[in-house]
């Protein structure tokens, strides 16, 4: 949550300080509740020591679909909106989603809208849902909105899931061949090293790198730790940083075979947003603003961003997307003939559909291309700490008979 440094006055003087809010405003009426006049408030920026940590704070995705298709039935079945929170809140077997529907029926009850009422707990409901539920209170089909959310997060989780099941064994294999590296190196090695000292001939060059990388992990284990700490703080400030994290996004989306998956996935979650923000009739201006927001990726919301400037300059929205090589041209054709003939939305499900598909085959084809290449990695890294290690002691073991 955001804090804000403020300078007031009270009945007693002057009053500096600093306050946690949603916004600034609510900073502000926090502050006069208090009996502070407040003269300046400004957001403080974010930084690595203030910045916040969330373990098991939010929803599951699981729990907050079953909230979205149990509320949509309440509200076709005549429920009303408050009596249809009251009743969630009592069911729901999270204990996060149950405190903020309670503070939620609080709000109703004294006349605030739900989409207001959500907005007050931004780490429960997403901008998305915000938007869309203000969107479907406007139109009087709230209960259809709940019912295309459930279907969005839905599909949004499986291919998410598909991305990272692709992703994660790799990382694990990797991860696991460095620890065994680290192991050998620390522990395997060094009780060959002085047998191997006492050989008089030359050593072969794989040996003597492996009794190299062996002393120097015994005597620098801790520079190694080090650098792999600073490391990771560096990219979580990194990320932080729109000028940096546009970088590491674009070198993440080139990334040889992996890039591509990531790049399907990316456009198959922004044209399944927009579709869905179009056919809760959310304004397409504002619907664009949301998507580059959630969108997770920079270099593709800086093109969204620039398609929703052309949009006020009367210009199509596709033309930023052509000229950028993150967008395919079936996205931009097929998002140009929905512009001419008024069917946005269903054109983008399609696209969404299209790459939805594409993100399932490719994860399937990655899994069977990436294991056995993996096992070959890990087990040349470790065979060659073997080899280099029996090598001489055979020629010692021919020596002596």
């Amino acid at each position: 949550m955001p804090r804000f440094k403020y300078q007031g006055r009270n009945k007693t003087g002057r009053k500096n300080g600093t306050i946690t809010a949603d916004s600034k405003r609510d900073a502000i009426l926090k502050l006069h509740e208090q009996g502070i006049r407040v003269l300046q408030a400004d957001e403080l920026p974010e930084t690595l020591m203030t910045m916040e940590i969330s373990l098991g704070n939010h929803v599951k995705l699981q729990d907050f679909v079953i909230f979205l298709r149990q509320f949509s039935t309440l509200l076709k079945a005549g429920v009303t909106v408050v009596d249809s929170t009251s009743i969630l809140a009592s069911q729901t077997s999270s204990k996060t989603l149950r405190k903020t529907l309670l503070e939620v029926e609080e709000d109703l009850r004294g006349g605030i809208a739900l989409s207001q009422a959500a907005a007050k707990h931004k780490k429960v409901f997403t901008t998305m849902f915000i938007n869309m539920v203000y969107a479907g209170e406007a139109s009087g089909s709230l209960d259809d909105t709940l019912e295309r959310l459930a279907t969005y997060y839905e599909k949004q989780h499986r291919t998410r899931q598909k991305v990272k099941s692709a992703l994660t064994y790799p990382a694990f294999v990797g991860v696991m061949s460095i620890a065994v590296v680290i192991f050998m190196l620390i522990k395997v090695v060094p009780t060959f090293v002085s047998m191997l000292k006492d050989y008089n001939a030359q050593l072969p060059a794989v040996t003597r790198f492996v009794l190299a990388a062996s002393g120097f992990m015994q005597q620098y284990w801790w520079l190694i730790l080090l650098l792999a700490t600073g490391l990771y703080l560096l990219l979580v400030i990194m990320r932080k940083n729109q000028a940096a994290k546009y970088y590491l996004d674009y070198a993440l989306l080139k990334i040889p075979v992996f890039g591509k998956l990531v790049q399907k996935s990316l456009i198959a979650r922004m044209t399944r947003t927009l579709s869905s923000l179009f056919s809760s009739s959310v304004p397409i201006l504002q619907a664009l603003s949301i998507v580059a927001k959630i969108v997770e990726n920079e270099v593709i919301s800086k093109v969204i961003r620039e398609s929703r400037d052309a949009l006020e300059k009367g210009q199509s929205m596709t033309d930023p997307m052509r000229r950028h090589w993150v967008f395919p041209p079936l996205v931009t054709q097929m998002i140009a003939i929905g512009e001419e003939t008024g069917a946005l939305d269903g054109m983008l499900s399609k696209v969404a559909d299209f790459y939805e598909a594409e993100v399932e085959a490719a994860t399937d084809q990655l899994k069977a291309l990436v294991e056995p290449f993996m096992i070959i990695i890990l087990a040349g890294l470790v065979g060659t700490i073997i080899a280099s290690i029996m090598i001489p002691m055979f020629e010692i073991y021919n020596n002596v008979q």
